[in-house]
């Protein structure tokens, strides 16, 4: 691993490398590993923290440059791209669903389920997870266990800076519809998101549940309930409303992993 990072960074930093095949081969060898999930763009560490693999990303861009463009022909669809798609699904033991599409390089592992979808190239989704109609799941983003993205959730991607750490939905989150989570936003273990909530890297996410408020920024805890919020910021025009996220109770221990989004609600008391 060292010696594929060492020619990484010599290719990331004088791009004439590319054209080397020991540069090719060593990224090309990089995405098939990540196709397979044996690396991955980042990866928990067990103080609950996680690391972020700069070269790798670094690899993934790369990629794109020794690429060339070609027509891909299915039945009658027809796409021109850079990119290879995912295939052998029935071997993964993964359900997808047309027009679901994963890029080449994503590592979708045994019993997601894909409904009409996308997944982009460096993202890593673990096994049990629903990716609903209409979601995304941008590069390089990791999707744990047995998480709900339901549809039209719009998971970013974060390839550059380099620096910049993935979007992070970790084990048993559920996602509601139309959520927007992006810039390295990172969603605890069973959280749940209320339709419509929107965290980047820097949205406040303001927990109201005791006396006094409790702020985080870009990051949900575990087995928060979250709903779409605003508060009140003085501009020169004058004061107006401004979008948050607030965490208005925890998911109960008892409640199934499997529970709706709306039974999650219903126990902290907001009307669905």
């Amino acid at each position: 691993m060292t010696n594929l990072q060492n020619i990484i960074e010599a290719a990331w930093n004088d791009r004439q490398l590319l054209k080397q095949t020991e540069t090719i081969q060593a990224i090309e060898y990089i995405i098939e590993e990540l196709d397979k999930g044996r690396l991955r763009v980042a990866q928990p560490l067990p103080d609950g923290s996680w690391q972020v693999n700069q070269w790798i990303k670094k690899a993934v861009i790369l990629y794109f440059p020794i690429r060339q463009m070609e027509t891909i022909e299915i039945g009658p669809l027809e796409f021109h791209d850079k990119m290879r798609l995912k295939k052998g699904y029935a071997k993964l033991g993964v359900r997808v669903v047309p027009h679901a599409i994963a890029r080449y390089g994503a590592f979708i592992n045994k019993g997601v389920i894909m409904m009409p979808s996308y997944v982009n190239i460096g993202a890593y989704v673990d096994s049990g997870t629903m990716i609903d109609t209409w979601a995304t799941v941008g590069s390089c983003a990791q999707i744990g266990k047995d998480v709900h993205i339901s549809g039209g959730v719009g998971i970013g991607g974060v390839l550059e800076p380099v620096q910049a750490s993935p979007v992070i939905v970790e084990d048993g989150a559920f996602i509601g519809s139309r959520c927007i989570i992006v810039e390295g936003a990172r969603i605890g273990k069973q959280a749940v998101l209320g339709a419509n909530v929107v965290i980047t890297g820097s949205s406040r996410i303001i927990d109201v549940t005791g006396s006094e408020p409790v702020e985080y920024r870009g990051y949900v805890p575990d087995r928060a309930v979250v709903v779409p919020g605003s508060y009140s910021k003085k501009f020169p025009a004058g004061e107006y409303q401004v979008g948050c996220a607030l965490i208005i109770g925890k998911r109960k221990e008892s409640t199934d992993l499997k529970t709706s989004l709306n039974e999650a609600l219903r126990e902290n008391n907001v009307a669905v």
